[in-house]
């Protein structure tokens, strides 16, 4: 019996010193940009180390990132952005999810399959044909055509996870609501989508995530200035003759603020949703 118990003690210590390991991989990087955003240009050539603090610390990065940085500009068209796509495309996909397994259709797995030919498609081999419509359309600067372009390129995995987190839920509820006279529209948004609450949460963080960062799509869509998102706003922080490194971190810590928040809200039901994902 001691042996089987120091076997188990044994498993638990190699568990939680690979898990310190890995959490100090994680947080190794996220202690820099913060170190980093507190120095000033001249802390850079001074020699400090990587992981030091500086005699003074320089808030004015922050300031110079808000004002002469113009983020919160950014981060309002990122917001006006991820919180018109994000709800728009959980829905899209809920609904495609529900049909996919709630309704009889023909060529359920197929039409799957075809949704999910979605994901295997690289966004680059997109850009060049998008860039012909949109100048044709003049969706080109406008929040309508990236917000377009998103919700196109996230449906599939929305649908992967939804759908999977649907199959889980039983049919004899879709026959109890039949009885009690409702019909598919009311089983839909009043029965099956607040039993996938976690997946819809689950989606709304991945889903907020991806759009904030988008880099490549914003870029090319958009080039006016005052209509910039966080990532491509955040490049223009990028000096021809130099980067002030400071300026640049303090900027990206100020625009990881609302991705924190999002996630905070939604932390609970983000786990029971993976896990039901991938169960089913």
């Amino acid at each position: 019996a001691m042996d089987g118990k120091s076997k188990k003690i044994t498993k638990k210590v190699l568990l939680y010193v690979l898990l310190i390991i890995l959490a100090l991989i994680w947080i190794v990087p996220i202690f820099t940009l913060v170190v980093t955003a507190l120095k000033h240009k001249k802390d850079f050539m001074s020699g400090l180390s990587l992981f030091q603090l500086p005699a003074e610390i320089a808030w004015d990065n922050f300031t110079n990132a808000i004002t002469k940085g113009n983020l919160f500009n950014y981060m309002k068209n990122d917001l006006i952005i991820s919180c018109l796509k994000v709800p728009l495309g959980i829905f899209v996909g809920a609904m495609a999810s529900f049909a996919l397994t709630r309704l009889n259709i023909k060529h359920r797995v197929g039409l799957f399959v075809f949704f999910l030919i979605g994901m295997m498609l690289p966004m680059q081999t997109a850009l060049v044909p998008i860039n012909i419509i949109y100048s044709k359309l003049n969706l080109l600067n406008t929040y309508f055509g990236l917000f377009y372009v998103y919700i196109g390129f996230g449906i599939s995995y929305c649908i992967l996870i939804m759908r999977g987190f649907m199959l889980g839920i039983p049919k004899d509820i879709d026959e109890a609501a039949c009885i009690d006279g409702c019909n598919k529209w009311q089983l839909f948004y009043k029965i099956i989508l607040p039993i996938a609450k976690p997946a819809i949460a689950t989606l709304f963080i991945t889903d907020f995530l991806s759009t904030w960062n988008e880099y490549l799509l914003a870029s090319v869509i958009i080039n006016d200035n005052a209509m910039k998102t966080v990532p491509v706003g955040i490049m223009t922080f990028v000096g021809e003759h130099g980067t002030d490194y400071g300026y640049l971190c303090a900027g990206v810590l100020v625009s990881v603020i609302p991705v924190m928040v999002v996630y905070l809200i939604f932390q609970r039901y983000f786990v029971e949703g993976m896990a039901g994902a991938v169960k089913s």
